[in-house]
């Protein structure tokens, strides 16, 4: 199975990028295309490849943890490639993510394909599983959480905020917008409060303005 491709992108479609790797170019039907321009030289596709009777085709996402989703969004009854492709040109994966384990049926059915019914499914399925124990290491890996690291459970430099901070800021969010949510949520953390826990609150903070 190929799990991503790196080479130069030689066209941009409104659905799918070609990519050529060693002159052989390949078809990635990606979220959103157009986040390849000006990636033409060296980039990197992480990669699904679908297998079905009548075709064999290759979904493509910029990073780890859109790969990731992806492939957990296709354990949902109801949603295939093309749907879960339509979820992840519609929010970040971290939004998503936040919103399955929030429960926002409201958020959710405004994804594209999805229905008050799907919505309560992706619940159903995937909100014990995106962050459970077998998946904290992957997640960790691809940015949508930092693991907690043994005995550290306070604030400030090293500790559970700073590893949640760290993994905040590497999905974008700028020091001023982390600094106002840590103000917002400060006075209602507890000493025993983990990484991931963190992350929520701040999250939730962060989807507030």
């Amino acid at each position: 199975m190929i799990d991503f491709l790196r080479g130069k992108i030689v066209h941009i479609d409104a659905e799918y990028v070609v990519v050529d790797v060693r002159d052989v170019g390949y078809r990635v039907f990606t979220p959103n295309p157009y986040e390849f321009v000006g990636k033409d030289e060296a980039a990197t596709i992480y990669i699904h490849h679908h297998v079905r009777e009548d075709a064999i085709l290759l979904y493509g996402f910029l990073s780890r943890e859109q790969q990731t989703l992806f492939r957990k969004l296709l354990d949902v009854s109801g949603i295939g490639p093309r749907v879960a492709l339509g979820i992840l040109s519609a929010g970040r994966p971290e939004t998503i993510i936040a919103a399955i384990q929030q429960e926002n049926i409201g958020f959710l059915t405004k994804l594209p394909g999805i229905g008050k019914k799907t919505a309560q499914r992706m619940i159903l399925d995937l909100k014990d599983k995106l962050l459970g124990a077998s998946d904290a290491a992957s997640l960790a890996a691809a940015g949508i959480v930092s693991e907690p690291a043994d005995g550290d459970n306070g604030q400030g430099s090293g500790t559970a905020w700073q590893e949640a901070r760290d993994g905040l800021a590497a999905l974008g969010y700028t020091a001023s917008e982390l600094d106002a949510a840590w103000n917002k949520m400060k006075d209602s953390v507890t000493p025993e409060i983990t990484v991931d826990a963190l992350m929520k609150l701040a999250l939730q903070q962060l989807f507030k303005g």
